[in-house]
């Protein structure tokens, strides 16, 4: 059975809709990384500058900024939900969510104010940053009773969303599903990323001989997931574990190997039939040298590939959804033009020769076929095939 990614609706630090999100990623455009110490030590952060949306009086226990991305999301694909409920019924629609801190910052931001006043704030409420929250507050939104839930796995948390909502649609339990995921700024990343010697300290430079670590970003990225026809098809999810080390990669790069090749039969691929790889790319000096040698393993230094975290920062949880949102991007406009590896600094003549695709580079026809990469803690891989769809 093949599905379809039927919308997307996304904002990051490189745009608030489609259109503006593809122009500035193909022009290596990374205006939206800003300097800023709101959550704790001055880091370079990707700040979404959407007007966000107001949740609803009748929400006020889900009203965080968290949520106010994944109604921004929700909006641009509004009519395409509303359409899918109305022809399968409100229980034959799913929600599949992934993210890493979902609404902490409300908490942060609550005990601030209790350290300063001896009590928390009114409109505090715990649901604001429980992890199944989004989940929970678009299926009262939207009067959604089928299975909604969020999957968090760290920095795979999104793409894990895709491979539970396929499965759903594929048991029968949904006709349809909204599967995405959103992760938003906060002290807790910035501060816990700082203590682990993880945050670049500058604007991260992934691939590049001077990387030293992550810019941290937040973004939101929905897609409607069904068995109805549409732009683009998704062929392929593979998955692993490697348990190396609780946050480093296993240098030698077997399990994150697997994941790919397992994503790659489960389309039906073979290497030489990706158009373009999206790489986890997070521009630390580990991530980097694992990634660079199993992409290499498996696709030499034909495939087109590129970090596009140069110009949105690592989304953590919601990075799988927003960097598949990206190739979706690519698939649905007809697009040669390929997304370039920006990081502003000279190649790393000691990483596996990839093709990095540089900034105005083509592909010379359409693009067809794409494949992304996401890693996390732990070592829990995720490679997922997306495809036009004939």
């Amino acid at each position: 059975m093949i599905l379809y990614l039927n919308d997307l609706g996304l904002l990051c630090a490189a745009g608030n809709s489609r259109p503006e999100v593809i122009t500035r990623l193909l022009a290596g455009d990374r205006s939206g990384l800003i300097v800023t110490d709101a959550f704790g030590p001055t880091a370079i952060v990707g700040q979404c500058t959407a007007e966000l949306p107001e949740i609803d009086p009748r929400y006020s226990i889900y009203r965080c900024r968290n949520n106010q991305l994944l109604l921004a999301a929700l909006s641009q694909v509004d009519t395409t939900v509303r359409r899918m409920i109305a022809e399968f019924g409100n229980d034959r629609v799913g929600i599949v969510l992934g993210t890493s801190t979902s609404g902490v910052r409300n908490t942060e931001l609550a005990l601030a104010y209790q350290a300063e006043h001896g009590t928390l704030p009114e409109q505090f409420h715990y649901k604001q940053q429980q992890m199944g929250a989004g989940a929970d507050f678009l299926a009262g939104y939207l009067g959604i009773t089928g299975p909604a839930y969020t999957i968090s796995t760290a920095c795979s948390s999104s793409g894990k969303a895709f491979a539970s909502a396929r499965r759903l649609i594929k048991l029968g339990l949904c006709d349809a599903a909204i599967v995405g995921g959103a992760d938003s700024l906060c002290g807790l990343t910035i501060n816990g990323f700082a203590a682990l010697e993880s945050l670049s300290t500058g604007y991260c430079k992934p691939f590049g001989l001077h990387r030293n670590g992550i810019n941290i970003g937040e973004a939101a990225s929905l897609f409607v997931l069904s068995k109805e026809p549409g732009p683009v098809a998704l062929l392929g999810i593979g998955a692993s574990s490697d348990a190396y080390h609780f946050s480093a990669p296993d240098p030698a790069g077997a399990a994150v190997i697997t994941a790919m090749r397992k994503a790659l039969d489960d389309a039906g691929k073979r290497p030489d039939e990706i158009d373009y790889l999206n790489l986890h790319g997070t521009a630390t000096v580990l991530n980097d040298a694992m990634e660079s040698k199993a992409v290499y393993a498996l696709f030499g230094d034909r495939v087109a590939a590129s970090s596009s975290k140069g110009m949105t920062g690592h989304t953590l949880g919601a990075a799988a959804a927003l960097e598949l949102g990206f190739c979706w991007l690519l698939l649905a406009g007809n697009n040669a033009a390929l997304i370039p590896n920006i990081n502003d600094d000279e190649p790393d003549a000691g990483l596996a020769p990839l093709h990095l695709v540089q900034q105005g580079e083509s592909l010379g026809r359409s693009i067809q076929v794409c494949q992304s990469n996401s890693f996390a803690f732990g070592g829990n891989n995720l490679s997922i095939v997306i495809a036009k769809a004939m």
